[in-house]
């Protein structure tokens, strides 16, 4: 190897090292690409950087990121998702496992209104968990539904990560986010119909909510009054964000827009919008939406500094000696991808780990909307898996001291399961991501 390209593994080694002993992971990707592009090339190689810089803060497309960010935290503030969870769970609580999948519905809802899979964690986890575990559901298995159901966010349009990802693949987000609609339902059927079969199996894990309290919350008909007043608002609401980007009405970034003025109106109908309130919900969204700008603007020095000291000629050299062609180098993508997200956040993996790769895919002919369906559904997996599975972290902040660590790991284990199934489902039938898009004209 040449000395470049030394430094270059010395800059990947350098990101790792300054992460692990705390430093902030941006500071870390900033700090490691410019020490080692100084050290490669001098300061010409930064020339580029302020055109780098100003592409990613002019970016029409990452615009629609703080609108979707404040229409989820909006709806999450408003405590719409608190009426969801009450309405559904009564309409499942018969079923053994009904009220996780009650809890796996409305993080379908959530997660196609929030995309935040923090939001959706903390807020299902303090109103569902110390009720759950009231009604004999098993610790374990009571905290990974409910991480579980928070990741569908990361994969059920709009995500933030689809948005980042048709960025870096050069993709439409709206054919990310139609391209990423049938195989997120499929996981939520998946996790569906796994509670299922373990309220037949076990059922003393997953107990059904006893009769005499369900009949003392209402009949039939205020539970369909209810269903009207908590679950149809916010359900048309995704289906017209949804429905105008998929059906070419809106661009991503107008459709965000009116999701935001959406989730506005929704709380102002059900008579919970107040200053205070809106204030809250303009802090998080800067909170968060700054986090990600952070790290993307961070990212820039990390990238340019890897492909001007021939980082780029490297992987490639590393891909022609793995065997299989283009199967083997997916397969060995996923996998770095599954072991990174042990580690990372799914946005350092974004910025980090996918471009070193991309142009070997792009040398194949792979069809980028199916990798990046694939991408997405395998960082998701990065949310669950231990040690540094940031949904467990979210959970374990609001639940009761009862639920231990050793719940949380042990209980979500067959989750990432059922994850790592789906990604393989994908990996063998590429037209579950690739049909709608095709079907719609993207």
């Amino acid at each position: 190897m040449s000395p470049n390209e030394w430094i270059a593994l010395g800059m990947i080694g350098g990101f790792l090292v300054l992460m692990l002993i705390g430093i902030p992971v941006a500071i870390s990707l900033a700090v490691a690409g410019f020490v080692a592009g100084l050290a490669g090339f001098g300061p010409l190689l930064f020339s580029l950087m302020p055109s780098r810089l100003y592409g990613v803060v002019t970016n029409y497309t990452l615009l629609a990121i703080p609108l979707f960010v404040f229409m989820g935290v909006m709806l999450e503030k408003s405590r719409v998702a608190e009426d969801m969870l009450e309405t559904i769970g009564r309409a499942m609580g018969g079923v053994n496992g009904g009220m996780g999948i009650a809890i796996i519905l409305v993080g379908v809802l959530m997660g196609a209104s929030t995309g935040i899979v923090g939001a959706t964690v903390v807020t299902v986890g303090m109103l569902t968990l110390p009720t759950l575990l009231r009604r004999g559901y098993h610790p374990g298995v009571a905290s990974a539904t409910i991480c579980a159901s928070g990741t569908l966010g990361q994969i059920i349009p709009p995500s933030l990560v689809l948005i980042l990802l048709s960025e870096i693949l050069g993709e439409s987000v709206g054919t990310l986010f139609a391209a990423a609609f049938i195989p997120g339902l499929a996981i939520a059927i998946i996790y569906i119909v796994y509670l299922l079969v373990l309220g037949w199996w076990k059922p003393e894990l997953v107990p059904a909510i006893p009769k005499a309290e369900r009949e003392a919350a209402g009949g039939m008909k205020e539970l369909l009054r209810d269903l009207a007043r908590s679950v149809i608002p916010p359900l048309m609401l995704v289906f017209a964000v949804l429905g105008s980007i998929l059906g070419g009405v809106a661009a991503p970034t107008e459709a965000a827009s009116m999701g935001a003025l959406g989730s506005l109106l929704i709380a102002l109908l059900a008579r919970r919008l107040d200053i205070t309130m809106l204030k809250a919900c303009l802090h998080s969204t800067l909170t968060i939406t700054a986090m990600v700008y952070f790290i993307l603007l961070c990212a820039q020095p990390f990238s340019l500094a890897f492909r001007g000291l021939g980082g780029e000629n490297m992987v490639h050299d590393l891909f022609n000696l793995l065997p299989g062609g283009e199967l083997g180098a997916l397969i060995f993508l996923m996998v770095v991808l599954f072991v990174l997200g042990f580690f990372l956040e799914w946005i350092e993996i974004s910025y980090i780990a996918l471009p070193m790769f991309l142009p070997i895919f792009i040398g194949y002919g792979t069809d980028m909307v199916w990798l990046g369906v694939l991408v997405a559904m395998n960082l998701q997996m990065s949310f669950l898996t231990p040690p540094f599975g940031w949904a467990l972290f979210f959970l374990k902040g609001v639940a009761p001291p009862e639920v231990t660590t050793r719940h949380l790991y042990l209980g979500v284990l067959p989750f990432v399961g059922l994850q790592a199934m789906a990604v393989v489902l994908l990996f063998c039938f590429p037209g579950l991501a690739t049909w709608l898009p095709e079907a719609i004209g993207w």
